[in-house]
């Protein structure tokens, strides 16, 4: 299901590889490389190293701990270092290799002149909803070729190697379950990783060792401090990088708050969150941003799907509680004052709000106590074009997705204007848009077993981009 490439001539794929590469390498010499737009490729290595294996800061203690030069142990551990570092410039030529193929499959000039379109039984991504379609494929691609992930053993369930596959946090539980039992990308050999995952899950440590009474978050700094000593002093990986080349994943509002208690887990590893608020220090070149998905029964069949245009009835339609900063306003200028938006704190009885979704052209999605929100996948499930208000939140996989192509986009100083902006919208306009998010819905499909480009492939890949950010 998931090879390079899954066309009858797989040779196509791999001499349009070689060739790209054969120009990658001239215009790397003329230094014609460019900002990019969709990811930061530093030009030096994240950290200056004076050892071989181990940061500078650590270096004085190592030593100590080593062998006299010249004993016989002293020249094992030699050895194995000097063979682990050779496995390690391998992986790193690797990607290395992957970046001028993605940098060059960027430029219009390339794209234009004699490279082959890529082919893909599955689906070739094309069209508006991408900020650059063919760059996205060359990258996906290359990803499902190269890219090894390794998941750290120690730890026991419910705190580590699980999570809720119910509800609204249920994207943190359902992405431990498929790497647990991935076949593709991971990888039981460390050695040949290039990244490596911290399978705690934030929502089981709150729901296990939270006391809602004395709502001690110490419990948060305990489990994840420890859990990084164990794994930095049992294996090398961690120390090596000092943890950019790791990665943790949480829906969980804390999610953020429980990698502060390690730095260079919060400054330094690529953190995967729902929370991606710039203003508490998301970073987009190092940090990922995935969807929130209310599995609200658990099940993952029936959840897409929509009435035509000719029975959307209602303009825009929102129905949620009070909180956060931007629903009050929303509430206070729209609630239960227009019949063409149908603005609910608590839906009247007797309405499902399914129905809403399906009902209506456009679906507001603001944010509440954080800035991501379930209802903007409801929304693209229900084939309703999504009017985002929000402040400071990085979009899902804007890496490679135009969210200007299938959303609406509202500043909170708009929302008066609301009605007035949708109605703005073209009947055209409106199609085009409509059109992005019937496009743009694999991408945020939950499928059990996963397929290829669907919510987990494309999680795997904001991760893949943001270990191309980083050299070791």
């Amino acid at each position: 299901m998931r090879n390079l490439n899954r066309s009858s001539s797989p040779n196509g794929v791999l001499l349009a590889m070689a060739s790209l590469f054969v120009i990658s390498a001239i215009v790397v010499s003329k230094g014609y490389y460019k900002e990019m737009s969709w990811f930061i490729i530093p030009t030096t290595p994240l950290m200056p190293w004076t050892d071989i294996t181990t940061p500078s800061y650590m270096n004085q203690r190592k030593r100590k701990e080593l062998p006299e030069m010249g004993s016989s142990d002293n020249s094992v551990l030699v050895n194995r270092t000097r063979h682990r570092d050779e496995r390690l410039e391998r992986l790193e030529a690797d990607l290395a290799t992957a970046r001028a193929l993605i940098r060059e499959a960027m430029t219009k000039k390339l794209m234009s002149q004699t490279i082959l379109p890529l082919e893909d039984t599955d689906y070739v991504p094309q069209g508006d909803i991408y900020k650059n379609p063919y760059a996205f494929h060359w990258s996906y691609l290359l990803m499902e070729r190269l890219f090894k992930i390794f998941v750290y053993g120690e730890g026991e369930p419910p705190i580590f190697h699980n999570g809720p596959c119910k509800d609204i946090y249920s994207m943190e539980g359902m992405f431990l379950r498929f790497m647990e039992t991935d076949t593709h990308f991971r990888t039981w050999d460390p050695e040949e990783a290039h990244v490596y995952f911290l399978p705690f899950s934030v929502v089981m440590i709150v729901q296990y060792l939270f006391h809602p009474i004395i709502r001690d978050k110490a419990v948060l700094k305990r489990t994840v401090v420890d859990y990084v000593h164990t794994i930095s002093h049992k294996y090398r990986y961690w120390n090596r990088s000092l943890g950019a080349d790791h990665f943790m994943l949480s829906c969980h509002d804390w999610g953020p708050r429980a990698t502060r208690y390690v730095p260079q887990l919060y400054y330094n590893s690529i953190r995967v969150l729902c929370n991606a608020n710039i203003s508490e220090h998301f970073n987009p070149k190092k940090d990922a941003s995935f969807p929130e998905i209310n599995l609200k029964t658990g099940q993952i069949m029936g959840l897409t799907g929509g009435f035509p245009l000719s029975n959307r009835t209602i303009l825009g339609f929102f129905a949620g509680g009070c909180h956060g900063r931007i629903r009050p306003a929303l509430l206070q200028c729209w609630k239960d004052k227009d019949q063409d938006l149908r603005i609910y704190e608590y839906l009247p009885q007797g309405i499902s709000y399914e129905e809403m979704l399906k009902k209506s052209k456009f679906c507001i999605c603001p944010s509440g106590h954080e800035v991501a929100s379930p209802r903007i996948v409801e929304a693209i499930y229900a084939e309703c074009v999504p009017v985002l208000i929000s402040q400071r939140y990085v979009l899902p996989f804007s890496d490679v997705l135009d969210w200007d192509s299938f959303s609406i986009k509202v500043s909170v100083s708009e929302i008066p204007n609301l009605k007035r902006i949708l109605m703005g919208i073209s009947e055209e306009q409106y199609l085009r848009l409509r059109k992005g998010v019937k496009m743009v819905q694999r991408h945020f499909v939950l499928n059990d077993p996963p397929k290829r480009y669907d919510v987990f492939h494309m999680i795997v890949h904001s991760i893949w981009l943001r270990r191309l950010n980083v050299r070791i």
